[in-house]
């Protein structure tokens, strides 16, 4: 019989116990409080919460606007992307590192500064406003903050996909007489695309949780600019712990559901060869 390979570090058994002890501390027990705490009120309240006019009107601003922020960035951030792989120019690494600017800032920080960028006395309110548009203080504010924390998600996504890309294929393309444009649509579009959706998916699930840097910008106006994230904080300072339950885990299961997605996009492109 063959001798067992000695291990420096430890066996299968003793990290599947931490690892599992650590997650059920961190991330399944506090979980599983929240669907608790909702579990004392009964389904007839339950479902009167999370139907409300004012839990409805967040909800349609929350997914809204993530989608919309999250459509911006997957095209901009495969653009973004694609210029730091594809080219050199001074100050690459600035902008690369720039990317990675809305992980590292608080994100209180980042909405007080997009509101005083967007106000209508701010250095882009001002001429925007000339022009009969709004950003502070509306719905668009609330895209743009969201836009802002969900750029790295897609980049970092996208990125390691297109430095592994083979310039040799799209030559190939370009020597059997494609387009530009077909060569995009092509060859390069369905090996970046199961990237694209990915980083696309993670910015939205992103946004749907973003609270510091939308509550400055958003003005909290309820009906019209005040987001799902606020509303349960709302509930809290107001003492109302299962109405703030309630709302939580009807954003607990979407955020789930986005997660499978994104493991099925993953599965996706591993399945297609994008990634090892």
């Amino acid at each position: 019989m063959a001798r067992r390979r000695k291990r420096i570090l430890p066996g299968f058994g003793l990290t599947m116990g931490f690892t599992v002890l650590y997650l059920s501390l961190i991330v399944l027990i506090p979980l599983l409080t929240l669907f608790l705490k909702t579990a004392t009120t009964n389904w007839k309240t339950f479902f009167e919460t999370i139907t409300s006019a004012r839990v409805v009107a967040s909800y349609r601003l929350s997914f809204l606007a993530s989608f919309a922020a999250a459509a911006t960035n997957a095209v901009f951030g495969l653009l973004v992307a694609w210029v730091l792989v594809r080219y050199n120019f001074p100050g690459k690494r600035l902008i690369d590192g720039l990317v990675d600017l809305p992980f590292a800032l608080p994100t209180a920080v980042a909405g007080i500064s997009l509101t005083a960028v967007y106000a209508e006395n701010g250095w882009l309110g001002v001429p925007l406003a000339r022009l009969g548009l709004k950003v502070a203080f509306t719905p668009l504010g609330v895209a743009v903050a969201l836009t802002f924390i969900g750029l790295p998600f897609v980049v970092r996504t996208v990125q390691p996909i297109l430095q592994n890309l083979e310039i040799e294929n799209e030559e190939a393309a370009a020597s059997l007489g494609a387009s530009r444009l077909q060569t995009f649509l092509r060859v390069i579009l369905p090996t970046v695309l199961p990237a694209v959706l990915t980083g696309f998916a993670l910015a939205f699930a992103r946004a749907l949780g973003e609270y510091g840097s939308v509550v400055f910008i958003s003005g909290n106006m309820p009906m019209r600019t005040e987001i799902t994230p606020l509303l349960i904080m709302t509930k809290l300072e107001q003492f109302d712990y299962p109405g703030a339950a309630s709302v939580a885990v009807v954003m607990l299961v979407a955020s789930f559901i986005l997660l499978l997605l994104t493991n099925l996009l993953q599965w996706w492109g591993r399945k297609r060869g994008v990634w090892v």
